[in-house]
Parts: C-alpha cells; structure tokens; sequence
C-alpha cells in the first residue's frame, strides 16, 4: 500500500501535491518523492527515505518548494526492493523524461524487465514500477503517440496498480489510470487533483470523481477525458 498524489493547474502544485502527501502517510512512510515541471519547462525529481517531511526539507534546502504547474508524488511502503533513495517513487525511463507513481504490484514486472533488457533497457531500482516508464517509453518509440503508448502499456501490465504519469515533452497534460487501486480525480477551482485517498484533497475540494477499473484519465489544466484504456472510446468533461 502505497500513496500516490498528482496535480496540474494555476496554482503552485507542489504546494498541493506535498499537502496531499502528509494525508496520505498513513499509507506508507518508507520513502517519499516527487517529480514536477518547473515554471521554465524542466522536469525536476526529488526522493528521500523516511517520511513526507524529509522530502519536504530536501525541496527547501534547494530552493523552499519550487513553484510547478504539474507535479506528481508519492509516499511509499516498500514491496519490490528495500526503502532506498534508488528505490523511492517516482519512476523514470533512462533519458529522465517520463516519469512515475504507482500504488499496487505488478505482477509480470520480470517477464517485462527481460524483454526490455533485450532491446538495450537499463534498470537501477529493484522495484516492479521502474518497469513501467520504460514500457512506456518502448511503446512511444512504435507509436510516437504518447497517449497511444500509454494505452498500450497499460494493456500489458498484469497485476494491481494505480498509475500516475507526467511526461517531459508534454508539460500541460497528466496521465492517470487504475486497475484493483483505489484512484480520484477531484475538481478544484483553480487545479485538478488525483489522489489515492479522496483524504487528500479535502483542503481543496470535495467535488471527486471516483474512477473506475480500466479507466484512464487525461488532465489538462482545463479540461479532463477519461476512457477505458481496453476500448477507444472516451468522454471529455470541462469543470
């Protein structure tokens, strides 16, 4: 069990991805992480061991919670490899432009991390979710579609999860889908929130979508779809 938080919108994300974060502890207090794009468009990650607040004084030594428009985070209970900075979430593919937080275990990370191995992918974590931002980064190489890319690895992945996803090239868009974990999408007036626990986000809203299993969401600062990522099918929502 672990607690996943991502954000995108006007205000400081960050700020609401780290609250959301302090909610969720409960759900585990091994690591913590997160991985934004700063106001210049430049994918940032910072982890640390230990609780929500080690990280939080990780962002301040450098630079008192930089201000973002998309972040993602995580605070995590160890299952796939011991608490570690290696270990800690988000995720990312080796070039360091997509990254990951992921709350379940996927169950076919092995038979994945093999095949990938094969076509010259690198691993440094021991964790099942480091498999997924490669997969993903694989299927982009086919597709050249990201949406598509996301959708196919998703279709892969055996196993519980709830995913949370921020690309680097595509700096206004956040990804999300869930399988067997629990995920929401609340409704802000000023930013869209996913989190684990609708706990997180009552500082800010108490307007919650609860997504269903197969469902994937796409969150752009105005605007939402969601689908289920097995068919084509999608319905887009403005708040």
């Amino acid at each position: 069990m672990c607690g996943i938080v991502g954000s995108i919108g006007k205000n400081n994300t960050n700020e609401i991805v780290l609250d959301g974060l302090k909610e969720l502890e409960y759900r585990g207090y091994d690591s913590a992480g997160i991985a934004f794009i700063d106001q210049g468009g430049i994918p940032n990650f910072f982890k640390q061991v230990g609780g929500v607040n080690n990280l939080v004084a990780l962002l301040n030594i450098n630079n008192k919670t930089p201000k973002a428009n998309l972040s993602i985070g995580h605070t995590r209970w160890a299952t796939h490899g011991e608490p570690s900075i290696t270990n800690a979430h988000p995720q990312s593919n080796e070039a360091g432009t997509i990254f990951v937080v992921h709350n379940g275990i996927i169950e076919n990370y092995k038979e994945i991390k093999q095949r990938l191995e094969k076509f010259g992918y690198h691993f440094k974590s021991e964790t099942d979710t480091e498999t997924i931002p490669n997969l993903i980064d694989y299927n982009l190489r086919k597709s050249k579609n990201f949406e598509d890319a996301f959708r196919l690895s998703l279709n892969e992945l055996q196993g519980a999860f709830a995913i949370a996803v921020i690309n680097a090239k595509e700096p206004n868009k956040l990804y999300a889908a869930k399988l067997g974990s629990p995920l929401v999408l609340g409704i802000a007036k000023t930013n869209y929130i996913l989190a684990s626990d609708p706990i997180a986000l009552l500082k800010y809203t108490k307007e919650v979508i609860y997504l269903k299993d197969h469902e994937m969401v796409i969150v752009e600062k105005d605007k939402y779809s969601i689908s289920n990522f097995l068919k084509l099918s999608s319905v887009t929502r403005k708040s």
